[in-house]
């Protein structure tokens, strides 16, 4: 075996082995990293600290370090006091936002299934358990149960992720959206509201995935047959491969249980405090979706034109958006466009409206979202006095496929940009104190645009 000079490296003694803190090595290397990461990922120790960051490696499966009893082991512990941990990270945070009275940020970053989304929701677990308001549930006039504000904060992920995450070729739970979650806590520091703002969801996936992918989990936990209403409430079958737009890829996921995660969404659905005419309502347009991609048309004779190729589907989809079929029909073959102060009706092709169909399935979908972020974000809006946020980000993971396009474009752009943000952050200020305290370093270039 023969080996080149610049790539052998020191080791560390093995004092350092599984060590909790990398930044203490004496060495500190790239190949003293990854096997101290190997080391203790193949002991179950997936948390590992590097100075002012915690790495997490992805175990792939259940480990059960999230129970109650652990977040209680690591309230009000310094950062040394316990091993490294998601709930260390979020307990230093939100112990510094009490001392130092500041806002704080907790950046999630990683590349697609590197197990953002779940440290995010550890991360939330966490604020929801030691910060809880100690409020009751509220018993709503109606009568209908809605969670505590703990509860709501919750259940804000598997609703969000029953519509906006989906299976890739990376990851059987992709987030296709960016979330970045406000948590706000009042002066002592209890719990007093919370925000959610997205960004970026991925609409082309609505009407078209890649052979190994699914599109939005909702879809698939609708046909599940669960619940059966929904079947006939929404005038869909139990078989995903009857509707266009969701079986382009594969309908079932080994990880997945449909059925399981249904009631989950619409448990989260009434914990949100949701109507049950709004809850309807989401389900309908969900329906309504599916059925959009199974609209015919047909060339007129003789003729460019498109026209309806029966109406079954139409009347199915209209029904459902609370529209009359016959103008849905007309909108889409013969749409009428402002021309100066006057409207005229112009022609489309068969291609033509089969695109107009796609945008309107997609435009559907994203305001709907959009729209359940808004309500979910009345709801978690107690008007408690609050004044300080705990934020936590977390986005759609870089990815790279056989077949990229522009939301890989969009989604890497944006890792690209966070990654830059936090080198700039961690590294390029903390050089420049060095600097200012004389300290001999040599500059390192990271790369920044």
């Amino acid at each position: 075996l023969t080996v080149k000079d610049d790539q052998i490296f020191s080791m560390n003694p093995p004092k350092y082995d599984k060590i909790e803190d990398m930044a203490m090595m004496t060495h500190l290397h790239e190949p003293a990293v990854l096997y101290n990461l190997k080391e203790r990922y193949a002991a179950w120790m997936i948390y590992t600290y590097s100075g002012l960051f915690c790495v997490t490696v992805n175990p792939y499966k259940w480990l059960p370090v999230y129970n109650p009893e652990v977040v209680l082991a690591y309230r009000g512990k310094k950062r040394q006091e316990a091993p490294p941990h998601i709930f260390s990270i979020s307990d230093n945070a939100y112990q510094f936002m009490l001392t130092d009275r500041e806002n704080q940020s907790i950046l999630i970053t990683g590349e697609s299934g590197a197990g953002k989304t779940v440290n995010t929701k550890r991360v939330i677990q966490y604020f929801a358990t030691i910060a809880a308001s100690g409020e009751k549930k509220k018993e709503e006039q109606s009568g209908k149960m809605q969670g505590t504000l703990e509860d709501q904060i919750i259940s804000a992920n598997p609703l969000l992720e029953a519509f906006g995450n989906a299976k890739t070729v990376r990851n059987d739970n992709s987030s296709r959206f960016g979330k970045f979650i406000r948590i706000h806590f009042g002066a002592t520091g209890k719990l007093a509201s919370a925000d959610i703002e997205t960004y970026l969801l991925e609409k082309s996936r609505v009407t078209f995935q890649l052979k190994a992918e699914r599109s939005y989990h909702i879809f698939y936990q609708i046909t599940s047959n669960k619940k059966p209403e929904l079947i006939d409430m929404l005038l869909v079958t139990t078989n995903p491969y009857d509707f266009h737009y969701v079986s382009q890829g594969e309908v079932t996921v080994p990880s997945i249980d449909d059925q399981e995660e249904l009631m989950a969404t619409d448990s989260a659905i009434d914990i949100l405090g949701f109507t049950a005419d709004e809850k309807t309502a989401i389900y309908k347009l969900t329906g309504a979706v599916m059925h959009y991609g199974n609209l015919k048309f047909k060339q007129k004779q003789r003729e460019e034109q498109a026209e309806p190729d029966g109406t079954e589907v139409a009347d199915k989809a209209a029904y459902l958006m609370g529209l009359n079929s016959a103008d849905l029909l007309k909108a889409l073959c013969y749409p009428r466009v402002k021309v100066g102060n006057e409207y005229v009706t112009k022609g489309q092709t068969v291609e033509q409206v089969n695109n107009a169909v796609g945008a309107l399935a997609k435009a559907v979908y994203e305001k709907m979202f959009l729209w359940m972020v808004v309500r979910i974000n009345q709801q978690l809006d107690t008007k408690q006095p609050r004044q300080y946020f705990i934020g936590v980000l977390d986005i759609a993971g870089f990815e790279i496929f056989d077949f990229n396009s522009f939301e890989q474009l969009c989604i890497n752009f944006t890792n690209e940009k966070l990654q830059q943000f936090f080198n700039h952050h961690m590294f390029v200020l903390e050089q420049e104190e060095y600097k200012k305290e004389g300290i001999e370093w040599e500059f390192i270039d990271f790369g920044m645009d």
